[in-house]
Order: structure tokens, then sequence, then C-alpha cells
């Protein structure tokens, strides 16, 4: 009997992620929520996406003549490389989510630059973890899940996720089949407004530490990540630490809250100036001790990739060429890079004639 000779299938060789800026375009657009919808990116020319399950990618986009960047987490995983998505709530006075809820379609392009973000189940690994998330909070926590279940990690993962109202929850029926089919994933779901009537048999109210350590009772042996408004993680942390966790196994991302407070002015008169150079981009200009870098090139035409604008996310580092600065960073910016010379922008001013290499 003659056998049959099958040629294996030839896929062709894709380009990695590049860490510069990339034109991508909406493939499809997703609703996950009443005010919260994902959106599906591809690259415009054929790549795989390659990040760390946790990370983000900041989106440069042009709103009536304005640029505008904003840091949103990727909700997929790498190990579906051939796209990512992000998942945004539209907020009220939101610009960016705004415009892309009501007037980004999919087939419409922007600009993207990334992946970036320190927090991700790679570098932090563990064989039991704990993921906290509050409201849209979820989404680099839902990028983690998906990769650990994707390659079937051999992770015991207990997820608690804290929304408004069952409406409010998002990737409801993802996760809830995902607690039924991954013997090591436990789901626990809580709900802190008014159920206006309807039908729920999970928690409610406020997570607490009497709630928490019912749900998870062997809590303190795992590894806790944490993600969701500014509100939520500082109840999340007071509760840990109440309970005296070791905080060395907590990693929380954060995007918003309060900008990092200025420091305090010289001395009376005129605010003290500086001169404050830009090295690639062939600029030297004046900017007063009391603005930012961040402010001082975004006055005269710079553009440095910034979100949060309070040090946590890290998208504003530049590498400081002379000069000192003071910096009053949440965790942004590891000590190492401190010691090579970079800042972040959004939280540093300078103390003197400073230069960068931007």
């Amino acid at each position: 009997m003659k056998s049959l000779s099958i040629d294996p299938i030839q896929l062709p060789a894709l380009p990695f992620w590049p860490a510069s800026e990339l034109e991508v375009r909406c493939i499809q657009i997703t609703q996950e929520t009443h005010d919260v919808a994902s959106f599906c990116f591809a690259a415009t020319q054929p790549m795989l996406f390659t990040f760390k399950p946790g990370q983000y990618v900041s989106l440069k986009v042009e709103i009536d003549g304005r640029q505008e960047v904003r840091c949103y987490s990727i909700s997929t995983p790498p190990s579906r490389p051939y796209n990512f998505s992000i998942t945004v709530k539209k907020v009220p006075g939101g610009r960016v989510s705004n415009w892309l809820h009501e007037h980004f379609h999919e087939g419409d392009c922007l600009t993207v630059q990334g992946p970036q973000g320190d927090f991700n189940i790679i570098d932090q690994a563990c064989d039991k973890a704990l993921m906290l998330s509050g409201g849209s909070g979820i989404t680099p926590l839902m990028s983690m899940t998906r990769w650990l279940y994707d390659t079937a990690a051999d992770v015991d993962l207990h997820f608690v996720h804290s929304a408004r109202t069952p409406d409010d929850i998002i990737y409801h029926q993802e996760l809830q089949a995902i607690d039924a089919r991954a013997p090591k994933f436990r789901l626990s779901l809580v709900c802190e407004g008014s159920l206006s009537g309807a039908t729920w048999s999970g928690y409610r109210g406020f997570l607490n530490a009497a709630m928490l350590q019912q749900m998870v009772p062997d809590l303190f042996e795992r590894t806790v990540y944490v993600c969701g408004p500014e509100v939520y993680m500082r109840a999340v942390r007071g509760i840990l630490q109440s309970l005296d966790f070791p905080m060395q196994r907590y990693f929380e991302e954060s995007f918003g809250g309060a900008v990092a407070a200025a420091p305090a002015p010289t001395g009376e008169g005129e605010p003290a100036t500086h001169r404050v150079s830009f090295s690639r981009a062939g600029k030297s200009v004046s900017g007063v001790a009391e603005e930012t870098i961040l402010d001082i090139a975004g006055k005269h035409g710079l553009w440095i990739p910034s979100a949060c604008r309070m040090g946590f996310c890290g998208s504003c580092k530049l590498r400081r060429v002379s000069g000192e600065v003071r910096m009053n960073h949440s965790g942004g910016i590891s000590d190492t890079e401190i010691n090579e010379g970079y800042v972040l922008a959004c939280c540093s001013y300078a103390e003197g004639d400073v230069e960068f290499d931007y």
C-alpha cells in the first residue's frame, strides 16, 4: 500500500513587536458592558505581538487637532500573538475614552507604542496567585488569567473582582467559563452598589478583611496582584496590612489618581527659571522650577509619551545627560534605572540647568 506524503505547512516568518511607535488597525470592537468596550488591533504590516501579560501600551490619537496620549493595559494574552486588545471604560469627561467609544470604528487606524510596564506575571511569577481587581482594573489581570489558561500553567489562581452591579462585571461569561473548566481556577465576585432587585447570589458590599479571609482562607500562601481605582487599591493595601500580609508578595498597577505634588517654591519673588535641553530634538528651552519636565516639554511642542502623570506607569521615562532634578515618583521607575540616569518626566523638576537624551 502506497503511503501518503504530506508536506508540513510553511508559516511565514513574521517580525516581532518593535519597541517603537507602530500603526495598528482596529479589526473588532466588542461591547463588554453598557459603558465598557474592547478594541482589538492588528498591525497594518503583519507581525507577532510579544509582551508580558499585565503590560500596557501607549495610544497616540489626535482629537480636534490636539494630540492626546493615554496608557491602556493589554487585556489579551501573548499566547494569541497575531493581535492584541485593550478594554476601555467610557469615563464621564474622559477625552480619549469618550472619543474611542463614540468616534473610533472598526477599520480605523491609530499609533501605539509598547509594550511597557513592570506589572506582569512573568517577572513576578508564583505557584499560588490571588488577583484582586476593581472595575476596569480587571484588564491587566485578565491578560494574566488568559495567559495562564491558554498555556495550562500549573498555577493555583483565585480571582476576586469587585463591580458596582452584576451588569457591570466585565468579562463575566468568560470568567465563569474558565471557572467551570480550569481545575485550579476559582472565581469570587463582589457587587458593591444597589442591585435594584436583580438576582444575585454572590458577595455584596465592599471588600473587607473578613470577606477576603472567608473567600481566600489560604491568603497567606498566595502572591497578590492588584489593579483598580486608587481608592480601591488603597483599601486593599489597608486590608492586607491590617492582616499582617507579607507585602513583599504584593504587586499593583494603577493609572490615574491625583497628580504628584510639585515641590515647594524656592522663595519669595519671581519663580526660579532653568534651561532644559533635549539633545536629540535640538531644543533648549526655559522652564520654571515649579513645572514638571513633562509640562515644560509640552509647552514647547515636544511630545513625551505619558499617561498617569503621577509616577506610576513609567511611560514618560527619559535619560538625564547632565544636571540635577528632583523626582517624586510612585514606583514607576526602578533604583537601577535611577542609578543609570533615568527620570520620569511627569514628576521630575529641574534643580538647575539640565539636559536629556531626547
